[in-house]
């Protein structure tokens, strides 16, 4: 019997491998929309429909769908490509950021009926986006448009949909491996059982006696030379600690072996065939032992490999005083000692972790390796593999397709690098693309953090001394060990101002899996600690927390102090600190706050429950509140009630420079080109540049074209990531449009025989008293002048600036269970001028989402020989619709003296004072300060339970 299936109204009669799910049968056939997240049904990312009927293809059996109609992504437009209604409503609302789980939300909402629209939280649990905290999304479900079409020259600070929108809503978006390459070979690594090991012998034979095998790698095919896995324009930031391929592991999920197939399945049998003999070695999974004498060295390796002190597994270290803080404490009448705990968690970006390489014929004739990779950084990839191989940067090119999520993950080099190798060993293109189980235990999760900190003030709430002891796990290699520790304690610190400083920090070296870059980088887990600890001096001080703040932040034009090192290049180049705490207060009074704890009160001045239309009144892009977690303010009798606060401030880019460079030239249709190298993770950077080209260019975006992350193609950009598409690489595009606007000019005037000054930049052509000649001439006149219309504009990413946010929630507890409702939910963001208020909100209640899914619930967990036992999506906790609330959002009025027109970084500092004011909220609520992370809802219970056993705090 002929297998049958109709794929889009396209007759196949492939038949399916044995065991085959239908997502592999039909991205294998071109369908490439339908996208691996999980592999386990719990994402949703692969949805399409089965005779009109949504389904989860990882998880539906190819064989079934036979004699089916099946419908992708693809195929939800009509015959003569006009858009489905619901395509067309995530395209006006901009439903999406990165755009990797789009068409699993499209494919689901299409085949929703009118009771599953009543009641979304329930229709989309088997979809997560770990982008856009769901606001988006729901607009995009309701009608709501935010999109616009400005006029020409008035790009800027309006809500332009990103350029590949169109393509994402089809599913024509091509992400890392979106690709079809002949003669590909499959990658499986062989990972390590052992916390600690040395690999006594290796035994390939069997492996390569597998049916397709190609090639096994091991220790002894991997070049000596040590590197870090971290990415950062100046490679000496990160210790020189690993080795591609090691004889030592040092954490289970390590890899030992790659093998290299015809097929995953015959690689994964290959992997299962290599004999590794391990002689174990003694271990330790907790930073404090692993710094105590006696305790075993994990990485013993000389001065060259800038280990602080490798004797006591001490990466990096940080100490400092300013003044004396036993003064301040002598001189304070109120002295307040805690300490805090963070967890590991995981990035979660839907498309995980991998590369494709490949020979290709340069423009020279000679081959070179081509890398395509879903990276943050193909530049500094680019040079890191040439570093590691010997190798000269023309023999190598790195490309970024669309990126699906990265959040700091994909500021590494992972994966790259082994492929490489085995493309140079076989001379075939080989593909490496982590399972959602490798992504938990072989790729990189947010440093886990113990924080005790010490403060003290006068009684009238004015700071004294703040000292901080801070311990960094950063697992078993260093990869931005050292720079996350030092940046912790950099704003964390210097935003408040007290006469006596203290730090003492350390990044430490365990056997788990290693830690790296994550939204906030390190500010994070310190801002939890330390807004605590001030929220605590506020009620013992009998100051208001607001008050307390204010009394005690720094101001603008002020110099910045951290016990840590001062960064001389970083500045306040605008200030919008005080008008953040200023929405905050403004929100306690138009939501009301808590009656404290065990009062029980209800709502108070607020405006109602579970309203989805928004329109929250101050907020210059409407907000409203949700059903799920975030539930209005309809509090069951004897809940109890709080609301709290938490701020930050962060700098808006890297120290040491972050460099972009761009082209923006004028085509012969009259028409832009755009070249920087920025890749496009759902950051909104695209969109942003063609913004910025299109304002001081005079026209339109749908005249400008870019070309973005492809080493061949564009200059050097150190990458995105610190914040710095806008601030750094839009500072590079805005000299160079303004450069290209300046030629323009100068020759419209010498052609038409008038001043400078007299002419003006249009759409299309350049006005000069009354006379105009248009692009297209202009292009014409200077390619027969021997020229091209041309501009290239740099910026190295000094000096900075920073930006503040503040967090306000008002939330409901339930003392019998410990549920919590979150009530209200306003976030103040000081962004600068905002280039595109749609995005820049997107940033805002992203960042906010995914922050509270670290305070609430998401934890890498580890057993004692730290091992990840949470490597799955259904283990591990993703915020999912129901979880989040409506963010109400407030942008400040201020404009950056440093940012391209004013703007400010504004894509990891939302989520930095989420926990802290969370968990100040519900102190108010219960009377318990907690200060260990997530706050899960049997922590909470406990510590209630436990409470009722002893008096409150007062």
């Amino acid at each position: 019997m002929t297998y049958s299936i109709r794929i889009n109204d396209k007759p196949f009669e492939d038949e399916p491998r044995a065991g085959q799910c239908l997502r592999t049968y039909l991205r294998e056939r071109g369908w490439f929309g339908v996208k691996k997240g999980c592999d386990a049904g719990d994402c949703g990312a692969c949805t399409v429909h089965v005779d009109g009927e949504p389904v989860h293809s990882c998880l539906y059996p190819a064989v079934r769908a036979e004699g089916r109609a099946v419908t992708t992504v693809e195929g939800l437009a009509d015959a003569d490509g006009e858009l489905h209604p619901v395509q067309r409503r995530f395209l006006d609302a901009q439903g999406f950021q990165c755009g990797f789980c789009t068409a699993g939300y499209l494919m689901t909402t299409a085949a929703l009926d009118a009771e599953q629209l009543d009641d979304l939280p329930r229709a989309f649990k088997g979809n997560i986006c770990r982008c856009t905290g769901y606001r988006a999304i729901e607009d995009a479900v309701r009608g709501v448009r935010h999109t616009e079409e400005p006029d020409a020259g008035q790009a800027v600070g309006r809500n332009l949909g990103a350029p590949a929108g169109p393509q994402v809503v089809t599913g024509t978006a091509r992400y890392t491996f979106d690709i079809d390459v002949p003669g590909l070979l499959h990658m499986k690594l062989l990972r390590s059982p052992h916390p600690h090991a040395r690999i006594v012998a290796i035994d390939t034979a069997a492996a390569l006696r597998v049916p397709g095998v190609h090639l096994v790698l091991t220790h002894h095919d991997a070049p000596e030379r040590l590197y870090s896995t971290a990415r950062h324009e100046h490679p000496t930031e990160d210790p020189d600690d690993t080795r591609l391929l090691d004889d030592t592991v040092r954490y289970i999920g390590q890899r030992v072996a790659a093998v290299v197939a015809d097929s995953e399945a015959a690689a994964e049998e290959g992997c299962r065939r290599v004999e590794v003999t391990y002689e174990q070695l003694r271990y330790v999974t907790d930073p404090e032992e692993a710094m105590a004498p006696g305790a075993p060295v994990i990485h013993d390796k000389g001065p060259a490999s800038r280990i602080a002190r490798p004797e006591n597994n001490v990466v990096g270290e940080v100490h400092g005083e300013i003044g004396s803080v036993a003064d301040g404490f002598a001189e304070a009448d109120v002295v307040h000692e805690a300490s805090f705990r963070t967890q590991r968690v995981q990035h979660g970006s839907l498309e995980t972790h991998g590369a494709v390489a490949w020979y290709e014929q340069g423009e020279d004739g000679t081959e070179r390796l081509t890398v395509r990779s879903s990276t943050q950084t193909p530049f500094l990839t680019r040079r890191a593999l040439c570093a590691l191989f010997d190798l000269e940067l023309k023999q190598v090119r790195v490309l970024a397709g669309r990126v699906g999520g990265g959040f700091g993950g994909k500021q590494e080099m992972i994966v790259e690098d082994i492929v490489a190798l085995a493309v140079m060993r076989l001379r075939r293109p080989v593909k490496l693309e982590y399972t959602r189980a490798e992504q938990f235990y072989g790729a990189t999760t947010r440093h886990p953090f113990s924080v005790r900190v010490r403060a003290g003030a006068r009684a009238d709430g004015t700071l004294t001394a703040l000292e901080l002891r801070v311990v960094a796990d950063t697992g078993a290699y260093g990869n931005h060990g050292p720079a996350v520790m030092f940046h912790s304690v950099g704003e964390s610190m210097a935003v408040y101002r007290a006469p006596h400083k203290k730090v003492d920090a350390f990044s430490v070296y365990t056997n788990s899996v290693p830690a790296g870059a994550f939204r906030g980088y390190g500010l994070g887990q310190v801002v939890f600690a330390v807004e605590s600890v001030m929220d605590e001096l506020a009620r013992r001080t009998g100051v208001d927390p607001l008050v307390f703040r204010e009394r005690n932040i720094i101001g603008p034009g002020e110099h910045m102090v951290s016990p840590g090192g001062e960064e001389e290049d970083l500045e306040i180049a605008s200030y919008g600190l005080d008008q953040c705490l200023q929405v905050v207060r403004n929100a306690i009074r138009k939501y009301g706050g808590g009656g404290g704890a065990g009062d029980g009160e209800g709502p108070g001045g607020t405006d109602g429950s579970g309203d989805r239309s928004g329109g929250a009144e101050g907020s210059r892009d409407g907000n409203g509140s949700r059903e799920g977690i975030g539930s209005g303010d309809d509090v069951p009798e004897g809940w109890l009630v709080g609301h709290g606060t938490g701020m930050s401030m962060i700098a808006t880019g890297p120290p040491g420079g972050h460099f972009a460079d761009a082209t923006v030239k004028l085509l012969q249709d009259g028409t832009y080109d755009i070249a920087v190298g920025t890749a496009e993770f759902g950051n909104g950077t695209t969109t942003v540049h063609r913004q910025i080209t299109a304002g001081a260019l005079s026209t339109t975006v749908d005249r400008i074209a870019i070309r973005q992350s492809d080493t061949d193609v564009v200059r050097h950009d150190t990458g995105a990531f610190a914040s710095a598409g806008t601030v750094v690489a839009g500072k590079a595009v805005l000299r160079a449009a303004e450069a290209l606007a300046g030629q323009l000019l100068d020759l419209a005037a010498r052609q038409l025989g008038v001043a400078v000054a007299d002419c003006r930049l249009t759409a299309d052509a350049v006005v000069c008293a009354g006379q105009d000649i248009s692009l297209k001439e202009l292009f014409r006149a200077a390619r027969t002048a021997g020229r091209e219309l041309l501009a290239e504009g740099h910026w190295g990413g000094s000096p900075r600036s920073v930006a503040f946010n503040a967090q306000w929630f008002r939330l409901a507890v339930d003392p019998d269970t410990g549920e919590i409702r979150i009530l209200r939910s306003v976030h103040a963001a000081d962004a600068g001028k905002v280039m595109n208020p749609m995005q820049c909100r997107g940033q805002v209640e992203g960042g906010v989402a995914q922050a509270l899914g670290a305070t609430l619930f998401e934890n890498v967990a580890l057993d004692e020989r730290g091992e990840v036992t949470t490597a799955a999506f259904r283990r591990y906790r993703l915020p999912q619709y129901a979880d989040v609330p409506r963010t109400e959002v407030h942008f400040m009025e201020t404009s950056d003296a440093i940012g391209p027109l004013g703007a400010k970084s504004m894509s990891e500092s939302p989520f930095n004072p989420v926990a802290p004011a969370f968990a100040n909220a519900l102190r108010d609520a219960t009377g318990i300060r907690f200060t260990e992370l997530p706050l899960t809802r049997d922590r909470v219970w406990q510590a209630l339970d436990e409470a009722r056993r002893k008096p409150r705090m007062p």
